[in-house]
């Protein structure tokens, strides 16, 4: 085309050689990744002392966070991102921030703080036996 310049070699090998870099930050979210919302059977998270009344302790093994209210009562909620399915494997005092996309839930109660997300996260059963923390279903 006249008037139009055409991409030198060194700008093409440059898209080239980044296309491959672009692809793996997508895979890392992709929701295939995330393994199970929840867990499908009562799993032991840990000691019941891990979680302090007021706080929350993130389980990314099981993709499960604990919190405790003042009062000591245990909530469990799945920690894979409403939004995008991603697992979440930051908290921030009592909250959850996805990597993939940024959204933030309050572990406490399972609300979405900050979008993309818009769904809360799925609240699972949970309960202590024998000084441990047990979630999901017949918890």
């Amino acid at each position: 085309m006249p008037g139009r310049p055409s991409a030198s070699r060194r700008t093409l090998l440059r898209g080239v050689a980044l296309t491959p870099v672009a692809g793996l930050g997508a895979a890392a979210c992709s929701p295939g990744d995330a393994g199970p919302a929840r867990p499908t059977a009562p799993v032991e998270l840990g000691d019941e002392k891990e979680v302090a009344p007021g706080s929350a302790t993130l389980y990314r093994d099981h993709n499960v966070v604990v919190s405790r209210d003042g009062d000591g009562s245990l909530k469990a909620y799945s920690t894979i991102c409403t939004h995008a399915r991603c697992p979440i494997n930051k908290l921030k005092g009592t909250t959850l921030v996805c990597p993939c996309h940024g959204s933030e839930f309050d572990a406490r109660t399972g609300e979405v703080l900050q979008a993309p997300a818009t769904a809360p996260l799925k609240e699972l059963p949970v309960r202590s036996e024998n000084g441990r923390i047990v979630a999901g279903p017949d918890a």
